[in-house]
Formats: structure tokens, C-alpha cells, sequence
């Protein structure tokens, strides 16, 4: 899997355009983020909640890959943080242009976040 490159509210992935904000699993499997599970607790999607943290993770992962936006505006909360540091999973936060670098580079048992606006 390569990712191809981001622009302000997309995401090439192969190829292929996605108008929204993307996980990536284990599997190479790409999912639409579920920010409702975020923007619930926050008023915003640009807080992952520990709720999205548990949907976020995968068993067997042991970094997660974040793309905190064009402009780096996405972050996790304390909560979400600490959920991933029991589960001894490091987290790699950039803005996207970044984190897509770091994604193609990084080898392993990765999973990833990619914030596609702001």
C-alpha cells in the first residue's frame, strides 16, 4: 500500500481519491473515520475520545500513525493518549502532508488516522 498524496480534503491512497477522513487497518483494509464517535464529546472532530480510541485501535498493532490535518488542528485527548500507551502502541502525530511520509516509510504491524481538512 502507498499513499499517494493529500490535498485540502482528500486523500490518494493508491490511486484512488477519498473525500474524507480515512483509517487504515492492519489489513490494508481503508475505512471513512467515525468522527461522530469524537465530535459527541467534544462539539468537534478534532478530538479523538477515548470512545474513537477504542474504535481507532486494531490487537496486534503497535504504532498508529496520526495525520493531524493540513494545518496539524487534530489531536487526542488525554484520554485517548493514555488508552494507546496501555495498549503499547506509540503514536506518531503529524500534519498529513508528514504522516503520509512517515506511513509509506514505517514498516510493521502499523495502523492510521488520516485527518483530511484542517
Amino acid at each position: 500500500m502507498n499513499i499517494d498524496g493529500t490535498e485540502f480534503g482528500s486523500i490518494t491512497i493508491d490511486g484512488e481519491t477519498y473525500p474524507y477522513d480515512v483509517l487504515i487497518r492492519l489489513s490494508g483494509k481503508i475505512r471513512k473515520r467515525k468522527k461522530k464517535l469524537s465530535k459527541k464529546h467534544y462539539g468537534t472532530s478534532h478530538i479523538v475520545s477515548l470512545e474513537e480510541a477504542d474504535f481507532i485501535y486494531e490487537k496486534g498493532s503497535s504504532l498508529l500513525i496520526v495525520g493531524t490535518g493540513q494545518d496539524g488542528n487534530l489531536r487526542l485527548s488525554p484520554e485517548a493518549a493514555e488508552f494507546f500507551a496501555r495498549k503499547v502502541c506509540t503514536v506518531l502525530a503529524e500534519p498529513t502532508p508528514r504522516a503520509i511520509v512517515a506511513f509509506n516509510q514505517e514498516k510493521g504491524h502499523k495502523i492510521a488516522l488520516f485527518h483530511v481538512t484542517c
